[in-house]
């Protein structure tokens, strides 16, 4: 017989089964068990034989773990696992929230209202919540590179054989991860040829990853070109592009604010510029009317000096939480940028936040047809230079002026 739930349960529930039909369900955590045997279980989106399940890993007291596959429409299946809980965490690209059962069975739910708007009343904006790759049974990743690319080689980043160094590992999969996201805007780009650029392009790990998968994998012509102030930086690509033949990507000794090309610019990368060089590049994006930009900042120190808000003054007199503070309102802010000069923007997850805390991705989708004198669009700058007065007490400094 099935577990006759209350209404929180029901209603939370109803929450797990929304967003793994949606494919958004990153996990759920289940704690604070009744069966002593059990320390927790977690609940992630599984593709066994072809089909996408529930997977139930449960870990025991003597370290062990068991698994139960569940039906994505089984709902008394999963309600009577949620049953033996008294804690249970959901969390979705979405949003998340926050199931607790007291000693005396007393439910809350934290959270719940505002995650079920966003994935029952969210309508067409559903579809832009990262979707979940549900994992299999084959605990190797398939990714765009292997590590036997010749640049990943000349790059240092595997060896001879192809194998993938152990200290390179988070760089490897940061690289694939970046190629993900460039794959997922692609058909937002024109076929067959293709300008990128590549703005504070450092050691142009990016540079190299992008041009070989447009050029090599995809088969376009490529020209893309890397900036970067570091002279010997610049001579190093240079030479490693020469050697594997890489005959459309240059890379240029200079400063990314003085650069410029007459060339239709598809689509403008940049990996950790520092501080306002992330600025900078975006403002070169949205001059040039990129269709793409991908974007993750590094430092955000401008934001920290000029934060000047009463109303925030009980996070900014802690010195950590200023400093999150700002991180936050300094990538919201080129968002909002960003679209008001006609993107359609995200803020995506780069990689994990366990391997580098610098795991933002901002990215613009240039809207087509976008009127910059359209009332619309005045709103939306509006807000940005609102929300920039309310946060430093100052006009904006648009390094990326719009027009109109």
């Amino acid at each position: 017989m099935a577990y006759e739930m209350n209404e929180h349960e029901s209603f939370f529930l109803r929450l797990i089964l929304k967003c793994a039909s949606l494919s958004i369900l990153n996990k759920v955590v289940l704690s604070k068990p009744y069966d002593r045997e059990i320390k927790k279980t977690v609940l992630t989106l599984k593709d066994i034989s072809g089909k996408t399940l529930l997977q139930a890993e449960s870990f025991t007291a003597d370290n062990k773990a068991k698994h139960k596959n569940i039906e994505l429409d089984d709902a008394d299946a999963l309600g009577e696992l949620i049953s033996g809980y008294g804690q249970i965490n959901l969390y979705s690209t979405a949003g998340e929230c926050e199931f607790k059962r007291s000693k005396s069975g007393n439910t809350t739910i934290i959270g719940g209202n505002k995650l079920e708007k966003a994935i029952f009343e969210g309508g067409a904006g559903v579809v832009t919540y990262k979707k979940v790759t549900p994992g299999s049974n084959n605990k190797k990743k398939q990714y765009i590179l292997t590590g036997d690319e010749p640049f990943l080689k000349l790059l240092e980043v595997s060896d001879k054989n192809g194998r993938v160094y152990d200290k390179k590992q988070a760089k490897f999969r940061q690289i694939n991860r970046f190629l993900e996201l460039v794959r997922d805007v692609e058909d937002k780009l024109p076929r067959g040829k293709i300008r990128i650029c590549d703005l504070c392009c450092g050691k142009s790990y990016l540079s190299f990853a992008v041009y070989h998968y447009f050029a090599v994998i995809k088969g376009y012509e490529v020209k893309m070109t890397g900036v970067d102030l570091k002279a010997d930086v610049i001579e190093y690509c240079s030479d490693v592009a020469k050697k594997l033949g890489f005959d459309g990507l240059e890379f240029i000794c200079g400063d990314v604010n003085l650069y410029n090309t007459d060339d239709k610019v598809n689509m403008v990368v940049s990996l950790h510029a520092c501080d306002i060089a992330t600025d900078i590049v975006i403002g070169k994006a949205i001059e040039w009317q990129a269709d793409v930009i991908l974007s993750t900042p590094c430092c955000h120190h401008e934001m920290n000096r000029l934060l000047d808000c009463e109303s925030l003054k009980f996070i900014a007199d802690y010195s950590m939480l200023r400093q999150k503070l700002c991180d936050a309102a300094t990538d919201a802010l080129r968002l909002k940028l960003m679209e008001a000069n006609g993107y359609e923007v995200a803020a995506l997850e780069l990689i994990d936040p366990e391997e580098t805390p610098k795991n933002i991705m901002l990215r613009g989708i240039r809207k087509p047809n976008f009127d910059k004198s359209s009332d619309r669009a005045r709103a939306l700058y509006k807000e940005y230079s609102d929300t920039y007065k309310f946060l430093t007490g100052r006009e904006p400094i648009n390094r990326g002026q719009r027009e109109g």
